[in-house]
């Protein structure tokens, strides 16, 4: 019972610790986190791949090879990536006729009237099933007409009668993202890039190419992407945006120094001033700058009026701001973001996020309560709704926002927190081996101090003292708060390590000589010891302190 006496004292402080402290800090670099890599992923890709607008290409390829035809010239075969002529397929050329029937089909296909450009199309297939011309002509009249598995039967032809077109893996490429079959469509992607470097002129280059860093991207190969946007930016070396999304590439292979050339060439561009800055922060933020990316934040802020440009740039701001500690300035800030767009669940988040670490509690629940209407299917709000009501001793709301995280398909960190915060709960209600269960789930996937300092003080309440003893040196071995290890004390002590408890709380009374409590614990452990003495004056300490535990003691 001497014991658990102690226990019960040193809980009783442990749990109002915890009540004043939420974890926001690691709150904090999720959401600056998030703030970047999603700003990242939302410029990095280009343009939606659609089917190319060919039909009036064609058209002119048409034209141009009647031209030819009539001056007798004829057109060279196409080079290969190692320099030798690639292999052509053998048909039939077209005759006259079947040339114009096939410039009257594009015509048809052109103006809309894909039913009889599809006729058309058939009909020079079954006269000349081998020329490549009218199966892609087919298939563009088909897709035109919603006919998507006859289409892709048709590209499947022009790609085995015509191996050296791009056209053919592309739009398969395309029909595989309608179909979400995105590995597939990124193969495709890059068999028409490789083609499109020898039968297409650099438009078309750069159109095949953004196709598949759209696909590169999806998947996160940055690796990949960073080499086909610098093939693009090879091939449009002054174009700002391709600059830019090089630049992210970079930064996501955590090449950042590198990128920075090309970020503050993306800087000087009106199109891309508000990304390039908002990627500088990223970038200044890794390595450990956050002033200097908080400062062209800034420049380029006091430049933009546009509401929707100066938004994301406050909202960077904030964070910016609050990774050094101005926790007012980033409040205020990141207020200002959410004024400017207040549809915007991430925004919501980081200024309940900011509120909270500045202690303003009330007003954190209310942002993440945006945050969460919003996006009501996000367990990380949840979990922060959860904390907060905790915090405010609100204990049924906080255990139905944190059950109801758990139900949302949470990620690893939001489970931890929200097995955190259920675990109070069970301890606050003296449902010791339910919190401990849910403790040591929680420490399993995010070992914090906390954590582990609530499960040693369950543990010691199921008389578990030797796994107490465990638990509680973890949180030490994290943050050796005085608490923490006043605990530690108490439960080395419960399981018969008097010594060891001893040279804990010696170092402990050291650093903090007024902590009656620690005195009062180092007394028992020397008593337990057989020092008498020691023990007495030890006590004596802790009751001149205020302990009326070690007064009684010693009496």
């Amino acid at each position: 019972m001497r014991y658990m006496k102690i226990s019960y004292l040193t809980l009783a402080l442990g749990w109002s610790a915890a009540l004043l402290g939420s974890g926001s800090a690691q709150t904090l670099i999720d959401t600056s986190a998030a703030i970047g890599v999603n700003n990242t992923l939302q410029s990095i890709s280009g343009p939606g791949t659609n089917i190319v607008p060919q039909v009036q290409e064609r058209l002119n390829g048409i034209m141009e090879g009647q031209q030819a035809a009539q001056a007798g010239v004829l057109a060279p075969a196409a080079v290969s990536a190692t320099g030798t002529p690639a292999v052509q397929p053998e048909y039939l050329p077209l005759t006259g006729e079947q040339r114009t029937a096939l410039q009257g089909a594009y015509t048809a296909l052109e103006q809309g009237g894909a039913g009889a450009a599809r006729s058309a199309f058939e009909a020079l297939i079954s006269q000349n099933y081998r020329h490549p011309e009218a199966h892609f002509g087919l298939a563009l009249a088909l897709l035109a007409q919603g006919q998507t598995e006859a289409a892709r039967f048709e590209l499947g032809q022009l790609v085995q009668l015509a191996p050296n077109r791009f056209e053919g893996p592309y739009n398969l490429g395309v029909l595989a993202v309608q179909a979400a079959d995105y590995t597939a469509a990124r193969g495709y992607f890059e068999q028409a890039a490789q083609l499109a470097k020898t039968t297409g002129n650099e438009d078309v280059q750069l159109y095949v190419l953004d196709a598949l860093a759209s696909e590169q991207a999806r998947a996160q190969d940055w690796a990949g992407l960073r080499a086909t946007l610098g093939e693009m930016v090879t091939l449009a070396p002054g174009d700002a945006e391709l600059q830019l999304r090089l630049a992210q590439a970079q930064a996501l292979l955590g090449e950042g120094v590198a990128a920075l050339p090309g970020a503050y060439q993306a800087l000087g561009s009106a199109q891309t001033q508000v990304s390039a800055a908002l990627l500088l922060a990223d970038i200044y933020l890794a390595q450990g700058l956050p002033e200097r990316g908080l400062g062209e934040v800034d420049r380029v802020l006091a430049t933009t009026t546009d509401p929707a440009s100066r938004a994301p740039l406050l909202l960077r701001r904030a964070a910016l701001l609050g990774v050094v500690g101005q926790l007012d300035e980033a409040v205020t800030a990141a207020a200002q973001g959410v004024r400017l767009n207040n549809k915007d669940a991430g925004a919501w988040a980081l200024l309940g996020n900011l509120r909270s670490r500045a202690g303003q509690t009330q007003q954190a629940l209310q942002a993440y309560r945006e945050a969460a209407l919003l996006e009501p299917r996000s367990a990380a709000y949840r979990t922060e709704l959860a904390t907060l009501r905790l915090r405010l001793n609100r204990y049924a709301e906080a255990r139905r926002d944190a059950e109801l995280a758990l139900n949302l398909e949470p990620d690893a960190v939001s489970r931890a927190r929200a097995e955190l915060v259920l675990g109070l709960l069970d301890y606050r209600s003296d449902r010791y081996a339910s919190a401990a269960n849910l403790l040591r789930a929680s420490a399993s996937s995010l070992p914090t101090a906390e954590t582990w300092l609530w499960l040693g003080l369950s543990e010691y309440q199921l008389g578990n003292y030797t796994a107490a003893a465990e638990a509680l040196g973890q949180s030490v071995s994290l943050d050796p708060a005085p608490l923490a290890r006043l605990n530690l004390g108490s439960a080395l002590l419960a399981s018969g390590r008097a010594a060891e408890a001893e040279v804990i709380l010696q170092a402990l009374v050291t650093e903090t000589p007024g902590n009656a409590q620690a005195w009062y614990v180092l007394g028992l452990a020397q008593r337990e010891q057989g020092r008498a003495a020691d023990a007495r004056r030890t006590l004596g300490t802790a009751a001149e302190l205020g302990s009326a535990a070690a007064r009684g003691a010693l009496e």
